[in-house]
């Protein structure tokens, strides 16, 4: 079953990141991006966005101001992820349990970032478990959790110690998840992921003169890029979720390449799953997210 974007354009109607940013709002709760916001050609505020450190203070100012999260950062190098399109699929795969209570969550590759559980936790009161493979990603996750009382009782981070596994080692005996979610690793190689990235900093710095032309790169390995790119893991994720068909009522994962959904769904169904796309809209960017369930 195929659902079609709210609006072209547009984000989900619960999503609070909607229109432009209010810089005013976000500057008064955060002094510091004060320094790093500028007029564009329109003569409206806006950030140089191939600028990593505005970025990352533009991340904490709206972290701080949606969901109460304070001293959020991420270490030099990894993942800074864009707020927006994150809350989306929050609220999408929310669209799937609304009438349900007391919600545990499996945030898997949950980054340094911990974005996913940050958002669900404070916007709708989900308990998250987050998993990662990376020690470090880890660590800087629960530094976060640890300066924010909100946070303690909400996330919950695990290790994947098995980088051939996924759900394996993450979900116990007698565990029960009413979601599960992930945003794959979508390139085959680093030289891939560092090309698209250069045309990614391209495109928003087209028509502005102003803008340098430095490349803003951050992501690990394990975020970026593995073998097979996201195709394969994929296939991996969907063949392992059906051990765990039992204790978990919905897997969703984030799909970049719409030429990968098919591919998916054929494994899925053939291993007894029931699926379906979520369609995205995020300017004239369209995402997806592939959801199924044994149940």
């Amino acid at each position: 079953m195929l659902k079609k974007p709210v609006e072209k354009g547009q984000l989900h109607p619960n999503n609070p990141h909607k229109g432009k940013y209010d810089f005013k709002v976000l500057t008064d709760n955060l002094p510091e991006l004060k320094s790093f916001v500028k007029k564009n050609p329109s003569g409206e505020d806006t950030i140089d966005f191939s600028d990593n450190k505005g970025v990352i203070c533009l991340n904490k100012a709206l972290i701080k101001t949606y969901y109460k999260v304070d001293n959020w950062d991420i270490p030099e190098g990894f993942l800074c992820p864009p707020i927006p399109g994150r809350a989306d699929y929050i609220h999408y795969i929310g669209d799937l349990i609304t009438k349900k209570k007391n919600v545990r969550v499996l945030d898997i590759g949950t980054g340094a970032n911990c974005i996913y559980p940050i958002i669900g936790s404070q916007t709708y009161g989900w308990d998250y478990t987050a998993s990662d493979i990376d020690p470090k990603s880890i660590e800087n996750a629960q530094k976060i959790i640890d300066k924010n009382e909100n946070l303690k009782n909400k996330i919950k981070l695990k290790l994947q110690k098995d980088k051939n596994h996924i759900f394996v080692g993450i979900i116990e005996k007698g565990d029960k998840f009413d979601l599960t979610m992930c945003n794959p690793p979508f390139h085959g190689s680093l030289e891939e992921a560092l090309k698209a990235n250069k045309r990614k900093v391209d495109n928003l710095n087209k028509g502005n003169k102003d803008i340098k032309k430095g490349l803003n790169f951050g992501g690990q390995k394990a975020e970026l890029w593995c073998p097979g790119g996201e195709r394969l893991f994929l296939k991996k994720m969907a063949k392992e979720s059906a051990l765990f068909a039992s204790q978990v009522h919905y897997f969703t994962s984030l799909v970049s390449d719409k030429d990968n959904v098919k591919p998916t769904i054929k494994v899925l169904e053939k291993l007894g799953a029931k699926c379906q796309v979520l369609e995205m809209s995020q300017g004239q960017k369209i995402s997806r997210v592939l959801a199924w369930t044994f149940n």
